[in-house]
């Protein structure tokens, strides 16, 4: 079992560097092959591990492959080893990136099938699997790292895929340069914990900062500067996890990145990479307990963005963006149940939304692909009647995101809500906040179910579905998945036993909270068929000239991501661009060369002794002899 653990990530690392040093030498078969099978036994390995996770005494498999560097301060020396580490929560992680990662492979494999960097793109697919590996099995922070800047490079790699169109250049630019403030942030953070524990293996570093909580002895000054310190490195670490995970403040780089192909979206920015910051809070969870202040932070920050992203989805005209601005509402979720102490509800929660925001965005591109490539939802419209298939799996989607009971998304988001009334650090405040985005959740969902589905067609040429066997079945696959994968047993008891021992306050909870929360997702299903009944009567009225005619300022202002674009250009971009334009000749590089400058002055004074002449030479030599003996009287 350890030799299958130390090779999880070995099999779509092959693939990579098969298809990268091929490339078009590959046929689309063989490049499919190749790529779709490493991913399968990805798939494969992933199972024989959970289960023996499972039967093992402490459930936990780790794995020492060899020893990587040493560091040292002044509290001694730390051995960094490339090493893995499997518990119960990098089990749930290596589940979602193997397993809904090969529906998305399958799918891509027919989604891209006619691309002519069919194999580059399936490379770039396969090598941001082993980095999500690296990342959630790392049994210390600097592998884990490694994993989180791989994640970074892909994505910029898959957004910028079609290079060829300036727009995708600029969002696959811009999210690179947005998560870098993030990272940064995180890598700040790593440097903090080696220099106050000595330590970057993460179970140590969790027991000793434990360990500097418990000491109160005020003449132990060492303990009581690890225990300053543990507020700013949580900080720090949030920091990383907001950047990755598209949170407050730097979440304007989501949306954009829909540019890239619709299996990218699916892959990185639904299913997996998103929810590194996720993982990053739960996985350190001993630092953020001992920091409750930054623990209200995580709370607060993941309530604002879900309300703000749920404002912002209300006003969208492209169905990915919809799906993006989705995407940070429920990561908004998860962050709100790690900063209020539900660990396990948001882990949860973080499975079941890969399946069933991975379902939105195939089917979404299956939808798009049937449609030549259109994404305006005001240019689509009756597809209930021209794709009944993608149709149906897109409402199967559609109401596991809304929280409908029976469906997995109902299992994990009720498991959230039930937990804040009562919670430390949430409460009723919080609470409300999460039923307000569940609301705003369903009327979004509804208002692109009937612009896209409902009413007659509005698209300019007639769908022409992909009736792929393998695609399809990825779709059904993952259907399934999103409906029941909310009675999958998730048991994170031991992962988590500080945080369960950590005492609670206990609050009395009204007898109508669960009805509220239940009752809450079709109050705007409600709403919205009355309210957006226009979408699905009266699709002559529906026309993309008509609704840009008789929006508000506040509609555009929603569309445009709340101003926060606008508020980075002018507060960042701008200013930037001014210092640049004043600093045209680049007064820093002038006064580097300056040392040029004197450099040449000397060269050109010495070059004019170098006349050749000897007379000159003995001349010169006899006065250098006269006043080193002069200097040395004196």
């Amino acid at each position: 079992m350890i030799v299958l653990l130390a090779s999880l990530p070995f099999y779509p690392l092959v693939s990579f560097l098969v298809l990268i040093a091929f490339g078009k030498r590959l046929s689309w078969r063989l490049a499919a092959t190749v790529s779709v099978s490493s991913m399968a036994l990805t798939v494969l390995v992933s199972a024989i591990l959970l289960f023996e996770l499972s039967t093992s005494q402490n459930q936990v498999l780790s794995v020492n492959l060899w020893h990587w560097f040493d560091l040292s301060n002044q509290m001694g020396t730390g051995a960094v080893n490339v090493s893995f580490y499997l518990d119960g929560l990098s089990a749930v992680m290596i589940s979602v990136v193997s397993g809904v990662g090969f529906l998305i492979h399958l799918f891509a494999a027919i989604y891209m099938k006619d691309d002519a960097n069919f194999s580059r793109f399936m490379a770039y697919m396969n090598l941001f699997i082993v980095a999500m590996l690296i990342l959630v099995l790392a049994d210390n922070l600097v592998l884990l790292y490694l994993g989180w800047e791989g994640v970074g490079l892909c994505s910029f790699l898959l957004i910028g895929f079609w290079y060829q169109e300036k727009s995708n250049v600029l969002a696959a630019r811009k999210a690179f340069i947005v998560t870098r403030i993030g990272d940064t942030s995180m890598a700040i953070g790593l440097l903090l914990i080696f220099n106050t524990f000595g330590e970057f293996n993460i179970a140590a570093v969790t027991t000793l900062a434990q360990q500097a909580d418990i000491v109160t002895d005020p003449n132990s000054g060492s303990s009581a500067e690890q225990s300053n310190n543990i507020y700013w490195i949580a900080l720090l670490l949030l920091g990383g996890a907001v950047g990755k995970s598209a949170q407050l403040p730097l979440q304007t780089w989501l949306p954009d990145a829909m540019a890239g192909p619709t299996p990218v979206s699916a892959l990185i920015h639904a299913a997996t990479m998103v929810t590194a910051g996720v993982y990053l809070i739960a996985r350190m969870h001993g630092i953020f307990l001992l920091a409750p202040e930054v623990m209200n932070y995580v709370a607060w920050l993941g309530a604002l963005t879900l309300l703000l992203a749920g404002v912002a989805a209300l006003a969208q005209t492209d169905i990915k963006r919809v799906l993006a601005y989705s995407t940070m509402s429920q990561i908004g979720y998860m962050m709100l149940a790690l900063g209020a102490g539900a660990w396990s509800a948001g882990v949860f929660h973080l499975m079941t939304h890969a399946f069933f925001k991975a379902l939105l965005f195939l089917t979404a591109g299956a939808v798009i692909y049937a449609l030549h490539h259109q994404q305006n939802l005001f240019k689509m419209g009756g597809l209930l009647k021209q794709l009944p298939f993608e149709t149906s799996l897109f409402v199967v989607g559609l109401i596991c995101l809304m929280a409908l009971p029976g469906t997995s998304g109902f299992f994990s988001k009720e498991a959230i809500i039930a937990q804040l009334w009562s919670s430390n650090t949430a409460g009723p405040m919080l609470w409300w906040c999460a039923i307000i985005g569940a609301l705003l959740t369903s009327i979004y969902s509804c208002r692109l179910f009937f612009l896209a589905f409902l009413g007659t067609a509005r698209c300019s040429e007639k769908p022409q579905a992909e009736k792929s066997i393998l695609l399809r079945s990825a779709l059904i696959i993952l259907a399934l998945l999103s409906l029941f994968g909310g009675l999958i047993p998730l048991d994170l008891t031991l992962v988590f036993s500080a945080a369960i021992q950590t005492p609670l306050v206990q609050l009395i909870e009204p007898t109508w909270l669960h009805s509220v929360a239940i009752i809450t997702p079709f109050i705007g299903i409600l709403f919205s068929w009355f309210y957006f009944k226009n979408y699905r009567r009266s699709p002559l009225k529906v026309t993309e000239h008509n609704i840009e005619a008789s929006e508000g300022k506040f509609v555009l202002f929603c569309r445009q991501g709340l101003g926060f674009d606008a508020f980075y250009n002018m507060l960042l971009v701008k200013p930037y661009q001014w210092l640049a334009q004043v600093n045209k000749r680049d007064v820093f590089d002038q006064i580097i060369m300056l040392n040029v400058w004197y450099v040449g002055l000397w060269h050109d004074s010495l070059i004019l002794v170098q006349n050749g002449s000897l007379r000159w030479y003995l001349a010169a030599f006899g006065l250098a002899i006269i006043l080193l003996l002069g200097v040395s009287f004196l």
